[in-house]
């Protein structure tokens, strides 16, 4: 009788475990993000929570999906495309980074042209249309040499093709304005195309192997785009924010990380 007692108490202790799994929802683009949430699907049951992912494509649906608290979390932008969000919403929309993951080189990548030194006048390069990653994207061709900005620019300046004429364009290039998300699939159309890492990890593109020239980890724009988690600022030391740091922060997501060409910003301190 006291096995069985004791055997339907360890049952019951089971499902109690199971009732109380927190539901942890996470909205993400694909690579690394969501691949770097599915890794760490086990070690959250583990944690007590069951992870609901969704995975999206576009930079647009993320934010307002966590700000209207449809989604407890998001992983997709780095902190100045969060900057710029907070800055055109109402104050009840605002989110707030929580563990920063990683750094994505934004690289210059073959189009119809292999080398920098095919650049000829009036070719076409692609640039992403969103202020935030248009001047990143600018600031990425004067240092490779191919155009200047105008003085003062740095990475929170707004630079527009319309900044970049007479001298800053020696080449006379074109600028061809697209979603980040469409550039990997106009390179058959363009010189060259400018790609952020998300994107260039979804075309199967290695900023460190397929870039004709791309930013480096020591730059301003690696200290500066660390990729975060978003979450309401009420939210931001809450339990699922410290758990879900914990088990991003091991060495297989630094791993995985690394495989994809991109910089982890954490350190492991001890192995798995």
């Amino acid at each position: 009788m006291k096995k069985l007692f004791a055997a339907l108490l360890v049952l019951a202790l089971a499902f109690t475990g199971c009732a109380m799994a927190e539901t942890l929802s996470v909205i993400a683009t694909p690579s690394p993000h969501a691949e770097v949430v599915r890794l760490i699907e086990e070690d959250l049951a583990a944690a007590g929570y069951e992870l609901e992912l969704i995975e999206v494509t576009d930079y647009v649906t993320e934010n307002p999906a966590v700000a209207g608290g449809d989604v407890m979390i998001n992983f997709f932008q780095h902190i100045p495309y969060l900057d710029g969000y907070n800055a055109s919403v109402s104050e009840e929309e605002q989110l707030a980074a929580v563990i920063p993951t990683h750094f994505e080189p934004m690289g210059i990548y073959p189009g119809t042209k292999t080398s920098l030194e095919e650049i000829a006048e009036g070719d076409a390069i692609a640039v992403p249309n969103d202020p935030t990653n248009m001047t990143r994207a600018f600031l990425l061709l004067a240092d490779a040499g191919l155009i200047s900005v105008p003085e003062g620019t740095t990475l929170e300046s707004v630079v527009t093709p319309d900044d970049i004429t007479g001298d800053l364009n020696p080449n006379g290039l074109e600028f061809y304005e697209a979603n980040a998300e469409l550039i990997p699939g106009l390179r058959g159309d363009v010189a060259f195309a400018i790609i952020n890492g998300n994107n260039a990890a979804l075309a199967g593109l290695n900023p460190n192997t397929d870039a004709a020239y791309a930013e480096t980890a020591d730059s301003l724009a690696g200290q500066s785009y660390v990729n975060v988690f978003a979450v309401k600022p009420e939210n931001a030391e809450a339990d699922f924010v410290k758990a879900l740091e914990s088990c991003v922060y091991t060495q297989k997501v630094y791993d995985l990380i690394v495989e994809r060409g991109f910089v982890p910003t954490f350190a492991v301190e001890a192995a798995e």
